[in-house]
């Protein structure tokens, strides 16, 4: 019986090992820039993929990929990685982690959308539901009510007025997710999802190394590099990111339509209040409780 929801049980996991990888990735982006943990990520996951798949494929780099293969899941990662990653890590600058992330969530619709266009795939009334109701329950999460004091009377409401820039910046990161995991589908066929996800790296590699460039980031990144407990977080991010988050996404989108792959990996905003109340000691709020249980309801609709 899971044989037959191995896509829907690999989008799951994408969720958990994004879940480490973004707590890796901030703490690492706080001591070194965000664009230099780019790179040094995209670059340790391309050896990481590589000797994984020499050991079980014989190939080290994918150099068995049709032309085919590589034209669309090079494309893929320069939507994905190099674009979508971009505006999302500055829209991150712009209007904070929790707004970006509540427009993050319209990734699974774009992807939907996108996989309908170039895929025709179109999804059941049951998985149409269950999207909606896990994207229901990652809102709940994400939003934040705020006490702010309107000419003297302290009242509660939902953060409004956020930069139109931002709020753009977060939607292109949204479309650059969906679109990239649609484009990954199109390109990668039956071939093999680790060494695909390397292509997509690999494409990744380049835009960031042109972007340093034009940015005149190096000395910077040089600096990232000599900065040891940086370096071991963007270790362990690009394991489970790059590594086995990409790759594992990429498994997921090969056993199951675009969109609701792309729902499962969505509720890391979900996953992620466990380690935030165990090993970071944070507390929980009923709100949080809610949103968690209302996303493994709509989770559960996958699986009807």
């Amino acid at each position: 019986m899971l044989h037959n929801y191995f896509g829907e049980i690999a989008g799951i996991l994408t969720a958990v090992f994004w879940t480490v990888t973004s707590m890796a990735f901030e703490s690492a982006g706080k001591k070194v820039g965000s664009l230099s943990v780019n790179l040094i990520r995209l670059v340790i996951a391309f050896f990481f993929i590589g000797f994984y798949s020499w050991a079980v494929r014989g190939f080290f780099f994918p150099t068995d990929a049709t032309p085919f293969q590589w034209q669309w899941l090079a494309l893929s990662g320069l939507v994905g990685f190099v674009i979508g990653d971009l505006l999302l890590f500055q829209a991150l600058v712009v209007i904070g982690l929790r707004i970006s992330m509540l427009v993050m969530a319209l990734a699974p619709p774009f992807a939907a959308f996108i996989g309908w266009l170039v895929l025709g795939e179109v999804l059941s009334l049951t998985h149409l539901v269950g999207m909606a109701i896990t994207l229901a329950g990652i809102v709940i999460v994400i939003l934040k009510r705020e006490r702010i004091d309107d000419h003297g009377t302290i009242v509660k409401r939902i953060r409004s007025g956020y930069s139109v820039q931002g709020i753009l910046l977060a939607l292109g990161g949204a479309l650059g997710q969906g679109a990239g995991l649609v484009l990954s589908k199109k390109g990668m066929g039956d071939y093999d999802a680790f060494s695909a996800s390397q292509i997509r790296v690999l494409t990744g590699i380049v835009g960031f190394i042109f972007i340093l460039t034009f940015m005149k980031r190096w000395p910077r990144f040089m600096s990232a590099l000599k900065n040891i407990p940086a370096m071991k977080r963007i270790t362990l991010g690009a394991f489970f990111g790059p590594f086995l988050g990409v790759s594992f996404s990429l498994l997921a989108v090969q056993h199951t339509k675009a969109g609701i792959a792309a729902t499962l990996m969505s509720i890391t905003p979900v996953l992620i209040i466990a380690p935030a109340v165990f090993l970071f000691k944070e507390k929980i709020n009923w709100k949080e409780i809610l949103g968690a249980v209302i996303t493994v309801i709509g989770i559960a609709f996958f699986f009807l």
